[in-house]
């Protein structure tokens, strides 16, 4: 397969991810033992795709205590962040996805960007069940997430569960 990025911005959401999942499986065939490859090619084609502000994974350095930074499109982000500190370190605390339309309303924010306006952060898990990493998009609109971004980002999410 010849690797390029989509531009989907200006598509509606539905189908922009309808058109972007498969695109992702089909170019991460052979990548299921590497997932920090996986990570980077992730971050780049989501990024491209929607334009956001940053999009990354913050990689679980310490089980249930810190997260730092890993493959990420955007500008330089925090390096480490504690669990349950900001919107990532509560993904990776609660293990639940965290989709926030104001994140200067959100109680223990960490300014990584102060053009960051709203945030969207999915916990990801191995074959195992276990925590690996959150993937963090920011987005400089307010409300730019919601139950759509969910649901196929966590589905995106499922491939290193190998889902």
């Amino acid at each position: 397969m010849a690797e390029t990025t989509l531009d989907l911005r200006g598509v509606p959401k539905e189908d922009a991810y309808r058109e972007l999942g498969p695109y992702v499986r089909a170019v991460l065939e052979g990548l299921e033992n590497d997932h920090i490859a996986a990570m980077a090619t992730m971050s780049c084609l989501v990024h491209n795709a929607f334009g956001h502000l940053w999009t990354g994974f913050y990689r679980v350095v310490e089980p249930e205590t810190l997260l730092r930074v890993g493959p990420y499109q955007g500008t330089l982000g925090c390096l480490e962040i504690k669990f349950g500190k900001g919107v990532c370190g509560a993904a990776a605390a609660t293990l639940q996805t965290q989709v926030v339309a104001d994140v200067h309303a959100f109680p223990g924010h960490i300014t990584c960007d102060g053009r960051s306006a709203s945030e969207i952060v999915v916990p990801v898990f191995d074959r195992g069940g276990n925590l690996i990493a959150v993937f963090d998009v920011d987005s400089d609109q307010k409300a730019a997430f919601d139950e759509t971004d969910k649901r196929h980002l966590e589905a995106l999410m499922g491939w290193f569960r190998g889902q």
